[in-house]
């Protein structure tokens, strides 16, 4: 799946941690490409990405594109951020559902109106900072 990249400017307040599993994720999101791992052993998709399944605890991962759309379950607005993202307050956490059946929770672009309501549609965005790529859910209208 290619994302849409969103640029924005500035670094990532807290820029994820990389180990050399996970860096292929993150790699890959700064091209567009929205993958996860996929267990060879018992075919269960996971994310974020995990390099020993958390069904089965075998460790044959394989990376695969899994689905960019799905739907907003529950979200919230935040004031009172942690130091960290305290200058983007108030902003806007979701956890959705994707159609593949995995629940992701995530950041939230709404759109200009600012209207965000359970059950919207979400497509999945890349956010490309300075420093570095972040995912981000976008509320459709």
């Amino acid at each position: 799946m290619s994302l849409e990249i969103v640029r924005t400017a500035g670094s990532r307040s807290y820029p994820p941690r990389l180990s050399t599993f996970s860096q292929t994720f993150w790699e890959a999101l700064a091209q567009g490409d929205w993958i996860t791992t996929r267990c060879r052993a018992c075919d269960k998709q996971t994310f974020p990405p995990k390099s020993v399944c958390p069904h089965c605890w075998k460790c044959e991962q394989a990376w695969v594109p899994f689905a960019s759309t799905g739907r907003l379950y529950s979200w919230t607005r935040v004031h009172a951020a942690p130091t960290a993202f305290a200058p983007e307050a108030p902003y806007a956490l979701g956890i959705v559902d994707l159609e593949d059946g995995l629940r992701i929770a995530c950041r939230l672009v709404a759109p200009s109106s600012g209207e965000v309501a359970i059950g919207a549609a979400i497509q999945m965005i890349v956010l490309q900072h300075d420093d570095g790529p972040l995912f981000a859910g976008k509320v459709l209208a």
